[in-house]
C-alpha cells in the first residue's frame, strides 16, 4: 500500500469514527479529508471498497494488539486477557468500536458497501485465539471453540458497554467469563 493510501485510510478511519458512515458520500469524504472523490476511487475503487478497507483496518489494529500480549510470557492467560480487554474497551475506543459494529450491522443486512467485510471478520480471529489457547494447554478441539466463545463474550459485551454505559456490570461479566477461562486452562 503506497503511502498516500495508507495516509488516505488513516484519515478515513479518524473521520468516520467521529462522525459514522451512514449517509456520507464520497464528495463529503473527500472534502473532509482535503482530497478528491477521484483520488478515494482510484487508491480504494469506490466507497464500498474504501469502507470494507476501513473496517479490515481496524480488525488489523486489535489482531496487531492481541499480537502483542505474546511478547510477555510470564503474564497469565487472565492476565493477557484483562490487558486485552482493558484495550478494546478503553474509551478512547469507543468511536471506532461504534463504527465496527455500524459497519457488521450494514453487512449483515446485505448492504453492498458493507457485505464483504463478512468475509474473515470471525474466521480471522479464530486462528491466533485458537493458538494462543493452545499455548495455554488447550487442547487443540477445545481451543478452537473456546476461541469462537471468547470472541463472542468480548464483542457482546463491548456492544452491551456501548449500548447501556454500565462499566461496572460489563467489567463484571468479563471478570466471570475470565474466571472460567482461567478454570479451562488449568485443565
Amino acid at each position: 500500500m503506497t503511502d498516500l493510501k495508507q495516509q488516505l485510510l488513516a484519515d478515513t478511519v479518524e473521520y468516520l469514527a467521529s462522525n459514522g458512515a451512514s449517509d456520507v458520500s464520497l464528495r463529503q469524504l473527500a472534502a473532509a479529508l482535503g482530497t478528491s472523490h477521484r483520488m478515494l476511487i482510484y487508491h480504494f475503487g469506490s466507497k464500498e471498497g474504501l469502507l470494507i478497507e476501513v473496517v479490515h483496518a481496524m480488525e488489523q489494529r486489535h489482531r496487531d494488539v492481541f499480537a502483542e500480549l505474546e511478547l510477555d510470557p510470564d503474564a497469565s492467560p487472565a492476565d493477557v486477557a484483562r490487558w486485552f480487554w482493558q484495550r478494546l474497551s478503553d474509551p478512547a475506543m469507543w468511536p471506532y468500536e461504534r463504527l465496527f459494529f455500524e459497519m457488521y450491522g450494514r453487512a449483515l443486512q446485505g448492504d453492498p458497501c458493507a457485505a464483504p467485510l463478512l468475509d474473515g471478520i470471525v474466521d480471522s480471529w479464530l486462528a491466533p485465539l485458537a493458538e494462543w489457547n493452545r499455548s495455554q494447554g488447550i487442547p487443540s478441539p477445545e481451543a478452537q471453540a473456546t476461541a469462537r466463545l471468547g470472541l463472542a463474550v468480548a464483542r457482546g459485551l463491548l456492544l452491551d458497554l456501548l449500548a447501556t454505559g454500565d462499566r461496572e456490570s460489563v467489567e463484571a461479566a468479563m471478570e466471570q467469563f475470565i474466571a472460567m477461562y482461567e478454570e479451562i486452562t488449568k485443565g
